[in-house]
């Protein structure tokens, strides 16, 4: 088996409805897009995931496969695919609501051969696939590289207060977390976004108190919609700036900012639990050549319809 990434969280049917009144079907779910975004860049990528044995996992599938993304074995258990419906006002901003189900499939696991494992968003919160998310995280911190996004969705996982306590406990166990402005402004009204983040990476997140021994993540990323990224190491601050682009929708293009991400640390060598030591101590120069190809990457995703990363060939053309 050769080096890969297992990406372990939902694939669905996004239900688009825009503001001039028209309405199509979309394969998505954060980890699902990060599995594309992955796999349209050429990399080796696996995904856990849950969909059912029908028409909508028929196109679930398709999609993947024809971006060379692999399921995991059990994947195709569910009694129904998940579907998220996504309304775009006239920005092209989404807002979600959901009918979903979530498990890990059964002996899912990361080998030694899985230079990385990326959870978030729903499939590190809603049960039981959550806690098996948790379990599987900290087994896997072992040998792989752990990578999270919040992907926060208030929908599915209720008040601020009742998701922040689970996803501080992903960050603590992550060495890689993407998160927006949003998602860190619901988790902290009031609070400076950056500073939160910081946070995190100094391995206090909401301001607890720093366990013994316990480090933070190594990079923790926040990304800002047109405004770009900053990206937080303990060797200081690297921001860059969005490419101007025209948007169609927003679907799906922090999801192919993350994939960019993996992507681009595994470009330089430093993932696997052996880099660990080298991801901490990742330069400026390397982490900005790495931020710049993620929002090119998330620039081109905002410009189609749908969660519909490039392949590598775009961003070389």
């Amino acid at each position: 088996m050769s080096s890969h990434v297992l990406a372990v969280g939902e694939a669905l049917v996004d239900e688009v409805h825009r503001p001039d009144g028209s309405a199509a079907e979309h394969p998505g779910g954060s980890i699902a897009n990060v599995a594309l975004t992955l796999g349209r860049l050429g990399r080796d990528v696996r995904l856990a995931t849950w969909l059912g044995r029908d028409e909508r996992g028929d196109a679930v599938r398709a999609w993947l496969a024809e971006s060379d993304v692999a399921l995991a074995d059990g994947s195709d258990a569910a009694e129904r695919t998940s579907v998220a419906v996504a309304t775009l006002d006239d920005g092209g901003s989404a807002t979600y609501e959901f009918d979903l189900t979530w498990r890990v499939p059964e002996e899912t696991a990361a080998g030694p051969e899985t230079l990385a494992v990326h959870t978030g968003s729903i499939a590190a919160v809603l049960e039981p696939g959550g806690s098996q998310v948790r379990a599987l995280v900290e087994a896997a911190r072992a040998t792989a590289t752990i990578t999270y996004d919040p992907n926060a969705r208030p929908v599915i996982m209720g008040s601020a207060d009742a998701a922040r306590e689970r996803i501080e406990t992903l960050v603590a166990l992550s060495d890689v977390v993407k998160v927006s402005d949003e998602d860190l402004g619901w988790l902290y009204p009031g609070q400076d976004p950056v500073e939160a983040a910081r946070a995190w990476r100094a391995g206090a997140a909401g301001g607890a108190a720093r366990a013994p021994g316990q480090e933070g993540p190594a990079l923790v990323v926040v990304t800002r919609g047109g405004d770009g990224a900053v990206a937080l190491t303990a060797g200081g601050e690297v921001e860059v700036k969005a490419p101007a682009a025209r948007v169609v929708d927003t679907v799906g293009a922090g999801d192919s900012f993350m994939g960019a991400l993996i992507d681009g640390l595994w470009g330089h060598d430093l993932l696997g639990a052996a880099r660990r030591d080298a991801l901490r101590a990742i330069g400026p120069d390397t982490l900005s050549a790495i931020l710049e190809q993620c929002v090119a990457v998330a620039a081109i995703t905002v410009s189609r319809a749908g969660a519909n990363p490039p392949r590598r060939a775009e961003l070389e053309a």
